[in-house]
């Protein structure tokens, strides 16, 4: 038996469409016979990704009149052809396929994007995308069920908005385990994904245009930027960041945040204002408070920490307050600057690294430093398994990354007898040994974290907006 024939479908010369894949779940169109092409309102196009498949990049308005509604859309070309419109000009445009959904039905088009910011439609509908079975009416309009702007301005926009291709920068200057992955994950993830040495960048620091060059070239403008910034350029490398913040950027964790945990006075002076648990600690700048300086922490052992230190060094374990003073007094000797912090004893040489991505403990492990060291750093020869934390432990981890505005963070905890401790809230944690130890795919929670922040928003309805538009 013979399939049934399809549905007579009538347009009129104007009538309510979706692009679901580009966000868009709403559009007026103009069906217009007399176009062989159909054509999208789009601006700001930017292409991206490999030359054997590249991509564009655009946004739109999608309602006339409202230029503070703005939908970020990205969609494989297929093609780049001259098109003339109907006063005769031609045009160079970019060629996309996309699904249209119209009264039930969805089928695949050929769209070109140009910008159409003086039409009364922010779509029109040429004649190749009409099916055999679609007969137009050109005296009437809105044959087929209408649709509202009203969507635009509902939670469902950001819950069932697609993901699309993101541009995605990598702020880093080395070529290791976790620049691979984020690299690796965001191209599995159909992204394109830049790595940037942050030191090769440089601002246009201005008002009206703010920009970030490299190389001699001004570079594009990304979704989302993931900064990897080495402790040694801390001050540079959050200016840059400041900088994508400037131009509105999303950046995974944010330079205040970066600056608040590299500072180690700072960092502990936040985490006591959010009454998070950490061994006493105490900081002094004279040279006459060292037998105060360590009465303020409790007795030997104690742990003298550089506020620069990273990855366990410039930490010293002083087992006797002879050797506490000797060590504070070494340290005084060389202009340093450093915390004394009291020894918990029970955590026995072990930590436990909680990496907490978008308010959430998505993989924990327990380090055991190297035998003789109590320092559990990877980077010093200590190992790592996976563990299962507390409900409490999650928690303390939760709320130190929050105190710092992370959205990514590494938080090192102790375990001691009066609960948790943080050491540490580390804003460019490693993945290697997290996801060596645990088995856990944690790049892929980084861009789930991502694509969910750099959807399209809703925003609340103007009340001079006309209803429907």
């Amino acid at each position: 038996m013979s399939d049934p024939s399809p549905r007579i479908l009538k347009f009129g010369w104007e009538e309510w469409v979706a692009l679901p894949e580009l966000g868009l779940p709403a559009l007026k169109a103009k069906v217009d016979t007399g176009a062989k092409t159909s054509a999208l309102h789009a601006y700001d196009i930017e292409t991206f990704g490999p030359h054997a498949k590249p991509k564009v990049r655009f946004t739109l308005h999608p309602i006339p009149g409202r230029d503070d509604l703005v939908i970020p859309c990205s969609a494989p070309i297929i093609d780049r052809r001259e098109v003339t419109s109907s006063n005769g000009e031609s045009e160079h445009r970019y060629v996309i396929e996309t699904p249209i959904s119209v009264g039930g039905e969805t089928w695949p088009v050929e769209i070109t994007l140009t910008n159409r910011a003086g039409m009364a439609n922010r779509m029109l509908l040429g004649r190749q995308a009409l099916l055999d079975h679609i007969t137009i009416i050109a005296t009437e309009r809105f044959l087929q069920p209408e649709l509202s702007y009203e969507v635009y301005h509902t939670a469902r926009m950001r819950h069932e908005a697609p993901n699309r291709a993101l541009r995605i920068a990598v702020l880093s200057r080395e070529d290791n385990y976790s620049t691979r992955r984020l690299v690796e994950e965001g191209e599995t993830r159909g992204h394109t994904v830049e790595v940037i040495d942050t030191t090769r960048c440089y601002m246009a620091i201005n008002a009206l245009a703010p920009e970030v060059h490299y190389d001699g070239k001004r570079l594009p403008r990304y979704d989302a930027v993931i900064p990897r910034i080495g402790a040694s350029i801390t001050p540079y490398g959050t200016a840059v960041v400041r900088q994508f913040e400037t131009i509105g950027t999303f950046c995974v964790n944010s330079s205040a945040g970066i600056s608040a945990s590299r500072d180690k006075l700072y960092a502990h002076q936040l985490m006591a204002r959010a009454k998070i648990g950490m061994p006493n600690t105490a900081f002094a700048a004279s040279p006459k408070d060292t037998r105060n300086l360590m009465e303020l922490v409790g007795s030997a052992p104690l742990i003298v920490k550089l506020l620069e230190s990273t990855q366990g060094k410039g930490v010293v374990l002083a087992e006797t307050k002879k050797a506490a003073e000797s060590v504070i007094d070494a340290f005084r000797g060389l202009k340093a600057n450093f915390l004394v912090q009291d020894f918990v004893k029970e955590s026995a040489g072990e930590d436990i690294r909680c990496l907490v991505i978008g308010g959430k403990v998505v993989a924990s492990m327990k380090r055991t430093g190297a035998e003789g060291d109590f320092r559990s750093n990877l980077h010093r020869g200590g190992s790592a398994k996976s563990v299962r934390i507390s409900k409490e432990e999650r928690e303390t981890a939760i709320r130190a990354a929050r105190a710092f505005d992370l959205n990514m963070a590494g938080v090192d905890l102790l375990r001691s007898d009066t609960g948790p401790k943080v050491l540490e809230v580390n804003s460019s944690p490693g993945f290697e040994g997290i996801e060596t130890s645990t088995g856990k795919n944690v790049v892929e929670k980084l861009y789930e974290e991502i694509e969910r922040r750099v959807r399209p928003t809703p925003i609340r309805r103007r009340k001079s907006a006309a209803k429907g538009a």
